[in-house]
């Protein structure tokens, strides 16, 4: 038998959350992600043939909010 470590004997109930683990909690709640991605879906290009795979669309939608929220846009000219 193998000895249990900390974690295995639920010493994670003492961990405290993280402002980023808040922050995402908050977003889901506020955010009605399906529903977005059900309306933007029509116009999200999907490249055909070779090369790189798509990011997905939920994940491109997310970081395209967090860009408006924190201000991280990159200039492109």
């Amino acid at each position: 038998m193998r000895q249990k470590t900390l974690a295995e004997n639920g010493f994670e109930r003492f961990r405290k959350t993280t402002r980023r683990e808040r922050f995402l909690a908050e977003m889901e709640q506020v955010i009605p992600w399906r529903d977005l991605c059900k309306v933007i879906k029509p116009y999200y290009s999907v490249p055909k043939g070779a090369g790189r795979p798509p990011v997905g669309l939920e994940r491109m939608l997310r970081i395209h909010f967090l860009q408006h929220w924190f201000n991280l846009w990159v200039a492109n000219w």
